[in-house]
């Protein structure tokens, strides 16, 4: 894999492989019980200033990037000379800029984008070339500091992080990683820590990548010899980590939580499962520090009627499902300190909406007007409570018997969370 020099951007005439922004590359497992992760349709910075996404307008596609931190959300197109691909990605960034990938050529162009009055103005950042058969390169989470952002190059052997804005020059190859990756969390506040879920041998298991040592690998998860642990989100403040395995269920992957740091073992609480759907961590309330029980997690559960919403802590061992407002872009949204849940949406009648439900102190339970219902659930499978629950998770539609509940969490073994210390 090799970076270009700068140069203006390509025309679009061409898409790697043709997907819609409602779809998923097979690449981005994150171990839910399907393999895949729902495409988000909008991606919002970290502090929550700034959001963009693809928008449509009579079949075309453009850029669009909403302002988030003012009285009232409001969207500004970004549109260029020509329309752009579908799987075209956009990404915000902390100054209000829009970054965008697109695919021409064979090679990945990156620019930023920003409004110049009525035209949108364009930086070219220059571009990234995979040229082996199979190779695919996708924009990583925003960064912490909203200053940078990360490309991850997944190749048939190996895969390579690399810097593709914010840099002194261009796009910058920062690490090379042996097996294909997939996934992407970052760790820490600042950058430096991120988290890749490697497929290797045949398993699959999350390592921390330390970009600012070369790229060096250390292991993160490994709760069973024989499993496939991934991680799904993380929480820098508290600690908090959402984890996929199969090694409670073997051939079917559940959802568990740990924290950074701790000696405890991964629980795998049985109210996160919810029967014929794909349950998927989307966003942790942050500014827990040392209570990561505490905080609050926003899911998105599909399933064959329908997508809703679900909130759960660790505290509460009980998920409440309430439904997501008309024209949520599905997969986003954010959490604030204080505990409000945040979901931007999109209708004819309000293009650029965001739903609040504030949250009770310490509490799964959420309040306002448009609150869905409540949910009952069995609790953890740990050491206080080693034959887990007895309840259902509640569900919509009518939920089937839960399956059985796993004796006691499966141990981390080797996983070295205590030694995640940036200097």
């Amino acid at each position: 894999m090799t970076a270009c020099a700068i140069e203006p951007a390509a025309a679009n005439d061409d898409n790697e492989d043709g997907q819609t922004p409602r779809t998923e590359r097979a690449i981005a497992e994150n171990g839910n019980e399907n393999g895949k992760t729902p495409r988000t349709e909008c991606v919002i910075t970290v502090d929550g200033s700034y959001a963009a996404r693809l928008a449509q307008d009579g079949g075309s596609w453009f850029p669009e990037r909403w302002t988030l931190d003012g009285p009232e959300p409001y969207a500004v197109p970004l549109p260029g000379n020509q329309p752009e691909e579908p799987g075209t990605e956009v990404q915000p960034m902390g100054d209000g800029r829009v970054l965008i990938r697109r695919f021409a050529d064979g090679r990945h162009n990156f620019s930023l984008l920003y409004p110049t009055g009525p035209t949108t103005g364009e930086l070219p950042l220059g571009a990234v070339e995979c040229p082996e058969e199979g190779a695919v390169l996708r924009l990583l989470p925003p960064a912490p500091c909203g200053e940078k952002a990360y490309a991850l190059a997944v190749g048939p052997r190996s895969s390579a992080v690399w810097l593709v804005a914010g840099g002194a020059f261009g796009p910058e190859h920062l690490a090379e990683i042996p097996g294909r990756c997939s996934g992407g969390v970052w760790l820490d506040g600042t950058g430096r820590m991120l988290a890749l879920d490697r497929e290797s041998g045949g398993r699959t298991k999350a390592v921390v990548v330390d970009l600012e040592r070369g790229g060096e690998v250390s292991p993160l998860l490994q709760i069973a010899d024989g499993s496939d642990d991934r991680l799904l989100l993380a929480d820098p403040d508290s600690g908090l980590l959402l984890i996929s395995s199969d090694a409670p269920s073997p051939g079917r992957a559940r959802l568990g939580w740990g924290v950074l740091g701790s000696t405890f073992p991964v629980r795998f609480p049985e109210c996160l499962r919810v029967p014929d759907c794909t349950v998927t961590p989307f966003a942790i309330q942050p500014g827990q520090v040392l209570t990561p029980e505490c905080c609050g997690v926003a899911l998105r559960i599909d399933g064959p009627m329908g997508g809703w919403v679900g909130v759960w802590r660790p505290a509460a061992r009980q998920v409440q499902h309430l439904p997501g407002p008309e024209g949520w872009l599905a997969g986003s949204g954010l959490w604030t300190e204080t505990g409000e849940l945040l979901l931007p949406y999109a209708t004819a009648d309000a293009p650029c909406g965001v739903a609040r439900w504030a949250a009770a102190p310490r509490s799964g339970a959420l309040t306002g007007e448009a609150e869905g219902p409540g949910g009952t659930g069995a609790g953890d499978a740990g050491p206080e409570d080693p034959e887990g629950g007895g309840g259902r998770a509640a569900r919509s539609p009518e939920p089937g018997p839960p399956e059985p509940v796993v004796a006691r969490p499966v141990p981390l073994q080797q996983a070295p969370l205590g030694n995640l210390v940036t200097k």
